[in-house]
């Protein structure tokens, strides 16, 4: 009975309540807003508003860089004995083809300019050395045999070798077996001679002659020596094939 009275009571209550309030409505007319084709275009020739995704063929360089990748990463799982590397660890992975390549770069630029400032410090310092404004003056001037003979008692081998050079130089000039110019090289001369008997020992001087002078590989007495009888040999071939 308690019940029942507390339910028609609350029932009520809600009724009053609900009575009590004024219900207001809107009467102002709705207004539709219409997009045109001016107002749509305007959102396509927008770049920020393109959200189609253009799929492209890889490149041999990313190909290359995906097997770098996946070969580093094979090497990590053999050398840890993990079937597959994830997570952080996939995504390190997934850049070492690029730190590598910035290494590799970094490397070499370096090696470059420690040529460089070699090559200049050796200039400044080597009061023996001849440039290459002097080598047209050696080879039509200059006594080379004398030259040879006072850098060899001054022990500078290499600048030895370079007039020994020279000599070989001068002699196939003089012989017609090259047209000696300032602006040619070595391969240059190599080209002109015809007689096998001295393309292919002069080609061998031309290389050794490449490392040491312009490589700046020092070379001691021995190796020097041991250079001399390939250089007399070349002189006789060529006065006697001239």
């Amino acid at each position: 009975m308690g019940k029942s009275l507390l339910f028609f009571f609350l029932f009520g209550l809600g009724i009053v309540s609900v009575q009590g309030q004024k219900v207001v409505f809107d009467t102002v007319p709705l207004q539709v807003k219409k997009i045109t084709e001016k107002d749509l275009q305007a959102y396509r020739d927008d770049p920020d508003f393109n959200y189609e995704v253009i799929k492209s063929d890889p490149t041999w360089w990313d190909n290359f860089l995906t097997w770098l990748g996946n070969l580093f990463l094979r090497l990590f799982e053999w050398l840890f004995g993990v079937e597959r590397a994830t997570g952080l660890l996939a995504d390190f992975f997934s850049i070492v083809p690029y730190l590598l390549l910035g290494l590799f770069l970094f490397l070499l630029i370096k090696f470059f300019l420690n040529v460089a400032t070699r090559s200049l410090m050796y200039a400044k310092k080597n009061t023996s050395s001849v440039t290459l404004s002097e080598e047209e003056h050696i080879i039509k001037n200059e006594d080379i045999q004398q030259l040879i003979k006072k850098a060899v008692a001054q022990k500078d081998y290499r600048l030895a070798f370079r007039y020994s050079y020279l000599h070989i130089l001068k002699l196939l000039s003089e012989e017609q077996f090259i047209d000696w110019q300032l602006q040619k090289t070595n391969t240059d001369y190599i080209s002109e001679i015809k007689a096998p008997e001295l393309k292919q020992p002069f080609g061998h001087i031309s290389q050794l002659y490449d490392y040491i002078w312009y490589g700046e590989f020092a070379i001691d007495k021995d190796k020097y020596e041991q250079m001399v009888p390939t250089f007399t040999a070349l002189q006789n071939s060529i006065r006697k094939n001239g």
